[in-house]
């Protein structure tokens, strides 16, 4: 099993956000990375599995070779991907979609596997399951960009559950630049950002600024 990907700033896709900038995906995902952004997740809960496996397709062909790319939830799309020669390097899974363990099976030991864990009962279970190699932990905030996202507990809630897990855990939920101070002091292995970079102005400028203030709060 590989060990985490580089969480520091982990951009989660959201395709009605970067066409509300009038950009891509891909344009958003591209300018992100050339800005500092570290690991990629795509996420388009609402897309067909045809439209999804080209966006997928797409991004880790402009980006995959420069930084890992993770597919959400769809372990048969992730799949596919891996045998048209794309460059996707895992999955991410929530609380609801396929077990990790039936997941990792899938895709192999050499594929990173994520899941998203929002109490001590999750993170306990992820740990002890072995399948998983990184965690997605919070909500920092309530945040709209996911239905059954989770209520927020803030930078100190997330710190805690955290504490508790030896797996790297990146923190997820509404997360701005201001939080990523309290996130890195209290052990997160990095920050996972949809609006932040997403809706901005300039992606590119959005991930620097994520990175050099991650990368400043030592």
């Amino acid at each position: 099993m590989r060990p985490a990907p580089d969480l520091r700033v982990y951009l989660v896709t959201d395709t009605a956000q970067c066409r509300a900038r009038g950009r891509t995906v891909t344009d958003t995902v591209r300018a992100a990375v050339a800005g500092g952004a570290t690991c990629v997740q795509v996420r388009a809960k609402d897309a067909d599995g045809a439209d999804f496996l080209a966006q997928v397709c797409d991004v880790a062909n402009a980006v995959g070779e420069l930084v890992p790319v993770l597919v959400n939830d769809r372990v048969d799309v992730y799949l596919a991907a891996r045998s048209l020669g794309a460059p996707v390097a895992g999955v991410h899974v929530g609380q609801r979609d396929l077990p990790a363990t039936v997941v990792r099976e899938l895709i192999g030991d050499d594929a990173y596997l994520g899941l998203s864990a929002a109490n001590p009962e999750a993170l306990s279970a992820a740990a002890a399951e072995g399948a998983c190699d990184h965690v997605g932990v919070g909500a920092v905030r309530a945040t709209a960009t996911k239905a059954d996202a989770p209520a927020g507990i803030g930078t100190d809630g997330v710190s805690r559950l955290a504490a508790d897990i030896a797996l790297p855990c990146v923190a997820i939920g509404g997360i701005t630049p201001a939080d990523l101070p309290a996130l890195r002091a209290g052990g997160l292995a990095g920050a996972a950002v949809v609006s932040a970079i997403c809706l901005a102005d300039d992606p590119c400028a959005a991930a620097r600024r994520l990175r050099r203030t991650w990368e400043a709060a030592r």
